[in-house]
């Protein structure tokens, strides 16, 4: 398939699919004329791809670990848990920084609100209705 299929296919932009390539996260095969062709596995690779930038990951972080997705060997595996757990506590870290700040939010919500009906019953206190 061409690219603008793959991007219709996987919902990524074309843009997005260029960029894989250049940072080697997915292949493609040229045509005589230049064009890109993608076998019917490009699609769960984006999804992957997807996936693992969603997560937080960087393409250089991807690199790492698609040996181990395309070629699982010993070396490839031990190679790519250490750096899966890495990633893991990473993102373990970022999770509860953003568990503080929502917490903090709620705080800030809770206070705004009080403010709000405060100033409700000082208002309808000054016009009479309590």
């Amino acid at each position: 398939m061409r690219i603008g299929e793959l991007a219709t296919r996987t919902g990524v932009s074309i843009r997005s699919l260029r960029y894989y390539e250049e940072q080697q996260l997915l292949s493609s095969v040229r045509s005589a004329s230049g064009q890109r062709h993608y076998s019917d596995s490009a699609v769960d690779r984006v999804g992957f791809l997807q996936r693992m930038f969603t997560a937080g990951l960087s393409s250089r972080t991807i690199v790492e670990l698609l040996p181990c997705v395309d070629a699982p060997s010993t070396d490839t595996s031990d190679a790519a848990l250490e750096r899966m757990l890495q990633e893991r506590d990473r993102l373990s870290a970022h999770i509860t920084d953003l568990i503080h700040t929502r917490d903090a939010l709620d705080g800030l919500i809770a206070t705004n609100r009080a403010h709000r009906d405060s100033l409700h019953t000082v208002a309808a206190s000054a016009a009479g209705c309590v």
